[in-house]
């Protein structure tokens, strides 16, 4: 209960912080390609309930739902980002509208990173560890240390630390870090 009012808490304060980003990175999804500019993919939530969950448009309508790690063994995902996608990843832009999805119940603030549908590698190895049980987040602690850039076992093995370890303290440490990160761009693919 209290890590919900903590939430809240962030995302109305974030809110008011982000809300001039917010309509920039709408904008520039909006005027530099064909196609909503919110895109909601369907994600796996707390106990394994799927869930939608929206972000700013960065790729191409019509990109296949595949994980960075999947599509950079079939195809450049380069070639299907939009004139502003890459722009709006690296500087995690495309997150802001997960904000909502706080809000609502699906996440949390800190939490694993919600998998795919068809993720099912990674899907299998949190429930086997038990991280199925968190709601996921915007930001984990596998965010922290690696990113896009930690296999899919030293990611599971990172969100199994937060499970055992989770606290206020651990969270407001993931938050600060995720902003450094955010700021020096560390770890972002495309």
């Amino acid at each position: 209960m209290i890590k919900r009012i903590f939430d809240i808490s962030v995302v109305l304060v974030s809110l008011i912080i982000v809300m001039p980003l917010t309509l920039i990175a709408f904008l520039l999804v909006k005027l530099t390609s064909k196609g909503p500019a919110l895109y909601w993919s369907e994600r796996v939530g707390q106990n394994n309930i799927l869930f939608s969950m929206p972000k700013f448009r960065s790729m191409q309508t019509g990109t296949p739902q595949l994980a960075t790690h999947l599509m950079n063994q079939q195809v450049n995902p380069n070639s299907y980002l939009t004139p502003v996608g890459s722009f709006i990843r690296k500087t995690s832009l495309d997150e802001l509208p997960q904000l909502w999805s706080v809000l609502k119940g699906d996440m949390a603030i800190v939490g694993p990173r919600p998998a795919l549908f068809n993720q099912d590698d990674l899907i299998t190895l949190r429930t086997e560890h038990g991280v199925d049980k968190l709601k996921p987040g915007i930001t984990g602690w596998a965010q922290v240390n690696g990113r896009d850039e930690v296999s899919i076992p030293e990611k599971v093995a990172l969100d199994a630390y937060y499970l055992k370890n989770q606290c206020f303290k651990l969270d407001c440490q993931i938050i600060f870090l995720t902003v450094m990160k955010v700021i020096k761009r560390d770890n972002v693919s495309h």
